[in-house]
């Protein structure tokens, strides 16, 4: 039976993680992710994931980078104002391994990228009576992939920011019906 579970975005977020100036990783994050899960544990292939993030929600704990981050140089969050992933395929690799291909958007650029995902976790109950799992899931993508080129040189050589950009989902998410699958 197919279950759906929407994302709770006061308990979920986005991370991602960025070489700055060749030498040390810069890591930030969104807040305020949402979207739907419908996870039909006796057919994976039937689930379905689809996360929206609200691109002005960055935070990398300095103010200054964060503006930067938000004009065209990077996300253009006034003509992009959402990063999204919607689920093509999903495949079980193991005991709450997955696989999860989709298409995710950033800067209006999409893109097919694979999530490993570990979860969902047993349901269990929250304070309030709602029911809940957990989930983790992580890619690495490229950014220029997704027109996210803006760089400067360094005077050493090298460049200030580094292409490969690590995503990480960590996700709570509340039921919300049960549907039996068609």
């Amino acid at each position: 039976m197919k279950t759906t579970y929407k994302i709770d975005p006061a308990h979920s977020s986005a991370q991602f993680v960025v070489r700055h100036m060749m030498i040390t990783n810069v890591r930030g994050g969104f807040s305020g992710v949402q979207g739907t899960i419908e996870y039909d544990p006796d057919d994976p292939k039937e689930s379905r994931i689809e996360v929206v993030i609200d691109a002005s929600k960055i935070n990398t704990l300095d103010e200054q980078r964060d503006t930067h981050l938000k004009s065209p140089d990077f996300l253009h969050v006034e003509q992009h104002p959402t990063i999204t992933f919607k689920s093509k395929k999903v495949v079980r690799t193991g005991d709450g391994e997955w696989k999860i291909t989709g298409d995710l958007t950033i800067h209006g650029v999409t893109k097919e990228v694979v999530l490993n995902a570990e979860g969902p976790t047993p349901e269990g109950k929250d304070p309030f009576g709602n029911t809940r799992i957990g989930a983790s899931a992580s890619t690495k993508i490229k950014r220029s992939d997704f027109g996210l080129t803006w760089n400067a040189a360094l005077e050493t050589g090298g460049i200030l920011v580094g292409d490969d950009l690590k995503i990480e989902l960590e996700i709570s998410a509340i039921r919300s019906e049960a549907v039996a699958a068609a």
